[in-house]
């Protein structure tokens, strides 16, 4: 073994490096390889940055800024000069994504203005025809918000805020009638009363223009004569003088259409906080009020309707609230909104156990803890994502984890998580880690959940009634995979194009914080050798013990110059307890589910073992005494095998378990039927290395190969030698 070997060898082994013949990454600013065409985003049309446009109820009040272009072109770049306007329509959005990046906030119209300007020369007139066209079309405006680290609360207050003034034009229309309903009640009463029935109120009501032409005793004595002589009972009177008080004084919503205050002039309640405990304490404190109000609007529905009844509705509301509000009631009132940092897990918890109503939005920012660093997990912060899967244990709150870069994906199961009857985490990775990395943030975002270091995960309560219908993870990148794989293409030192599936690992996450600097060694170009393997190798299995070759991961520099890098065995470790976690989220969300592949393989054999039998009985002509077959089990159906070995490919397709790794190899010759299970719909749509490699990565060994069709196929001895275990 030659001494640059064994000094990678150490270093893999020791994170030290011996001889000096491996760089330090802490001056060199690399980055995973598969960043390599994402140094500057403003010159790319992705999500970001978003538009959030006023009084929406759905995922159609968030925008991102290529959407919003996407319309207008589609409805101005038509006839002639459409290419034009298009030209300028993407120079304009590519502007104004650029003046987002650099921090700038507030209206689309503004920054809208400040692109046009920046981009106008003297006179353009076309330019400025391009300007006029497109504005005339965009109907919408709304604060314009990039991926950084205020963005997740701005994007929840703003849809939590159109929701709750959604909810609170209803109340505040629904109290405002009832509020009208009781009064007339009362005026009605008053107005057959004696004093409603004076010369003085029969004067004030007629006005000064008109009074000289009445005689007010007259039509006083007349009307006293008239008038039924059953006023309202003291006891009704005031209890709807009660209602009114209480429906006129009430602050959680403004007192009427129009209004920011409540009818007696006071600033409503505050539903926003920082704090779980403060929003905790507000919420025992009003829960008083809240019962009062619920026991005023039901008791006034049933004054208008006069099926009030004292006998029978005193008592049942005498103790109304006293138990704590149903589901129906606290939906009357507005959901609390509470945004905290990862580090306040205890406190969310005792909220959503003490019943708060609440939307909670847990924001970190690093999830990278320097502070374990040398510990035995150095990338375990956990502390957001253990306060999901805590969360989720409580069955009645709903639950969404992901990161920043993925929320306008997010936006229907936003809405509907604030929405939904009870209360709602969003855990979210904002990607904000400035001090550890100069990447944007919507980068490291994308990388933590592309890496499985912080997964998408939704949990809905009210999806249905099994784990299978509330718990999801199919939001994240190729779900099916422990890593994802990119594509990946270069120019070697031959100038020839090289290209390649590269995995996205959490080791790949970890080499973008230059805080773990000291995991890596760069490799000279003169030292690569075949013994330094690709990192995703060593993470499939475990060491035997016997190190023969290192892993390693391909990064680029400032130039998009590719280099080469040892892993220490720490960061090994630590990425294979992620794929651990990760395989445990599939699970959950129904993929590669463990107890149905075994029991699938235990079926499976039940049927080998069936066939085989049927196959002796047939060959012994059933002699008398021989075993007699049995049918095959019933929760195995499967189709029949051709009788001998078939030259033709096939797939006993009704044991697929649509795993996709067929359809991923060749989406033609591999299609899925009407009940998502696969079948060669045309053997000639590829090759036979293809059909080979497809049945050696199909997880159940249900697709045979065959003998191959184009004998002039390049490699066919070895293929048709591997094909032999699947005839």
């Amino acid at each position: 073994m030659d001494a640059a070997l064994q000094a990678q060898i150490a270093f893999h082994l020791t994170g030290k490096r011996p001889g000096g013949n491996l760089d330090s990454l802490d001056e060199l600013g690399l980055y995973p390889a598969l960043f390599a065409g994402y140094r500057d985003l403003t010159k790319l049309r992705y999500d970001f940055p978003l538009v959030l446009i006023k009084n929406g109820t759905d995922e159609t009040s968030v925008q991102s800024l290529s959407e919003l272009f996407d319309r207008v072109v589609k409805e101005t770049a038509g006839g002639a000069d459409g290419e034009r306007v298009r030209r300028h329509a993407l120079r304009l959005e590519q502007m104004i994504r650029a003046i987002a990046a650099n921090g700038a906030t507030g209206p689309l119209r503004v920054l809208w203005e400040d692109a046009a300007s920046r981009l106008a020369t003297h006179n353009d007139d076309l330019f400025q025809d391009s300007l006029r066209r497109m504005r005339s079309v965009l109907k919408v405006d709304g604060e314009v918000v990039d991926c950084d680290r205020s963005m997740p609360f701005r994007l929840l207050r703003h849809a939590w805020t159109n929701l709750r003034d959604s909810k609170a034009l209803r109340l505040r229309k629904n109290i405002d009638r009832l509020v009208i309903k009781l009064s007339d009640i009362l005026a009605a009463d008053f107005v057959r009363s004696e004093k409603g029935l004076s010369v003085e109120s029969l004067k004030a009501s007629v006005g000064t223009a008109q009074q000289d032409i009445f005689d007010f005793e007259a039509m006083a004595c007349l009307l006293a004569q008239a008038a039924p002589k059953t006023p309202l009972p003291q006891t009704r009177r005031r209890r709807i003088q009660w209602l009114l008080s209480v429906l006129k004084s009430q602050r959680f919503f403004p007192g009427s259409v129009g209004s920011k205050k409540s009818a007696d002039g006071v600033e409503p309640y505050e539903f926003v906080f920082e704090s779980c405990a403060e929003a905790v304490d507000t919420y025992r404190m009003r829960l008083p009020e809240m019962a009062e109000l619920a026991k005023a609007m039901a008791m006034a529905e049933l004054e208008i309707e006069g099926r009030y009844n004292s006998s029978k509705h005193d008592l049942f509301f005498e103790d109304f609230g006293a138990n704590g509000l149903g589901p129906d009631e606290l939906a009357l009132f507005p959901d609390y909104l509470v945004c905290v940092c990862a580090d306040e897990v205890p406190d969310v918890l005792k909220a959503f156990s003490a019943g708060l109503p609440a939307k909670v939005l847990v924001q970190t920012d690093d999830l990278l803890d320097p502070a374990a660093i040398g510990g035995e997990h150095i990338a375990l912060a956990l502390g957001g994502k253990q306060l999901a899967a805590m969360a989720i244990g409580l069955s009645a709150v709903y639950v969404l984890q992901s990161t920043s870069s993925n929320l306008r994906q997010l936006r229907d199961q936003i809405f509907r998580g604030l929405a939904y009857r009870g209360p709602a985490l969003f855990n979210i990775f904002s990607g904000a880690t400035a001090a550890a990395s100069d990447l944007p943030p919507y980068l490291t975002a994308a990388a933590a959940m592309e890496s499985r270091a912080f997964p998408s995960v939704i949990f809905d309560p009210s999806a249905g009634p099994d784990l299978a219908s509330r718990f999801q993870v199919q939001g994240n990148p190729q779900p099916d995979r422990d890593w994802p794989l990119q594509s990946f293409a270069y120019e070697d030192e031959e100038h020839q194009r090289v290209a390649e599936n590269l995995p996205f690992t959490l080791i790949d996450f970890i080499a973008c914080d230059r805080r773990y600097a000291k995991h890596f060694a760069r490799v000279p170009r003169a030292k690569w050798n075949g013994s330094m393997a690709p990192v995703v190798e060593f993470l499939a299995s475990e060491s035997n013990g016997l190190i023969e070759k290192v892993p390693t991961l391909q990064m680029v520099d400032r130039n998009n110059v590719l280099h080469k890098v040892i892993v220490d065995d720490k960061l090994i470790r630590e990425a294979r307890h992620y794929a651990d976690m990760w395989r445990s989220l599939q699970e959950l969300g129904g993929i590669r589910n463990s107890h149905a592949e075994r029991l699938l393989a235990k079926e499976r054999k039940a049927w080998a073992e069936q066939v085989q039998r049927e196959s002796e009985a047939r060959g012994n002509g059933h002699r008398p005494g021989a075993e007699a077959p049995v049918a095959a089990p019933a929760a195995a159906p499967a189709q029949a095998e051709p009788e001998g070995l078939s030259d033709d490919p096939y797939i006993e397709t009704p044991r697929c378990t649509t795993c996709n790794e067929c359809t991923q190899i060749n989406n033609k010759m591999f299609v899925y039927d009407a009940n998502k299970q696969a079948f060669i719909a045309n053997p000639d749509a590829g090759t036979y290395r293809q059909l080979v490699e497809a049945a050696e990565s199909c997880q159940v060994a249900i697709i045979h190969p065959g003998k191959p069709r184009n004998l002039n196929e390049p490699g066919l001895e070895e293929l048709i030698e591997r094909a032999e275990a699947f005839r």
